[in-house]
């Protein structure tokens, strides 16, 4: 029988959990689950705006959902969610699909989830490891999402080829043409050479060092996510390119749809911690945009992935 708990109309299966968490943000997880409990979704811009800590910005802001909000997702479908977190876009797929299935490592971002979406009828969360979790489950999926999400595959793929690994695990959940969606941040994007520190680990030109700090931790270029997908069978492709970045997209790029000069310039959002401004951003993206090298400077991806040729 499964272990299970109900939040409204969102459930929490538990059969997977450790019983601890591996990961938390602090206090600030708390802060957000008294908020979720006690407000509807109207009223998180006016409690962001009021209290001004990144975490809360980040975890609850509506615009968290402008990078899957143009997916064209049937009523039908069956979506999973890989590493659903507080839910900042959980609530955007469960509106456009028939269910969607959460796996999220931490039972108190599944409770913050839970809650913020428990008048939502066609949730359920699965709290554990993806590892432990996605081989037990006997569902097909015409949609699955990583967002922001890939590049913890180190930490809880246990591999000797982890990221690859991962995505193959996927591959085997999809139903035939089903597709995958990733989020990511470009290891080479343009904000980490203009003094933005990197996202996950907090340091400048981590990754354009390519993580001399061994955080466990790995974005990608390109090049790189384009080779990964190839060895997980993911060979039909399609890159897009979110700017400024995935969490806060103002715009949806494409190879097909590439920005002009000027348009670029919405570029000092590092909304959690100080940086460096080491030359105008405008003006290096106006240079590269010029040499058709946009797609590799890119500050983040998204890709629309499925099994097959391209």
């Amino acid at each position: 029988m499964a272990l299970t708990e109900k939040i409204g109309n969102v459930t929490l299966n538990l059969d997977y959990y450790g019983g601890k968490d591996l990961y938390c943000d602090g206090e600030v997880e708390d802060e957000l689950l008294d908020i979720v409990k006690n407000h509807r979704e109207g009223e998180f811009e006016r409690i962001i705006a009021q209290r001004c800590k990144w975490p809360i910005l980040y975890h609850l802001s509506k615009h968290r959902g402008n990078c899957i909000e143009w997916l064209d997702i049937a009523k039908t479908d069956k979506v999973l969610e890989v590493g659903s977190g507080c839910g900042a876009v959980t609530g955007f797929l469960a509106d456009k699909c028939e269910s969607l299935t959460c796996i999220e490592l931490s039972k108190q971002r599944s409770m913050i989830n839970a809650e913020r979406n428990k008048y939502r009828n066609n949730i359920t969360v699965y709290v554990g490891n993806f590892q432990d979790i996605s081989t037990k489950l006997d569902e097909k999926y015409d949609l699955i999402t990583l967002i922001g999400v890939l590049e913890y595959g180190q930490l809880y793929i246990y591999s000797k080829n982890p990221y690859v690994d991962f995505l193959s695990g996927i591959r085997a959940m999809l139903k035939p043409g089903g597709r995958l969606v990733i989020a990511i941040e470009n290891k080479l994007g343009m904000k980490y050479w203009a003094g933005c520190r990197e996202d996950h680990v907090g340091r400048l030109y981590e990754s354009i060092e390519n993580y001399p700090g061994k955080a466990g931790i790995c974005t990608f270029t390109k090049k790189e996510l384009g080779e990964l997908l190839d060895e997980a069978g993911f060979k039909d492709r399609q890159f897009y390119y979110p700017y400024p970045d995935y969490k806060f997209a103002a715009a949806l790029y494409s190879d097909d749809y590439l920005p002009h000069k000027g348009e670029l310039n919405n570029n000092m959002r590092n909304f959690d911690m100080d940086r460096v401004v080491a030359f105008d951003e405008t003006k290096a993206f106006d240079n590269i945009i010029e040499n058709g090298m946009f797609p590799e400077f890119s500050n983040s991806y998204l890709i629309v992935a499925k099994e097959g040729t391209v």
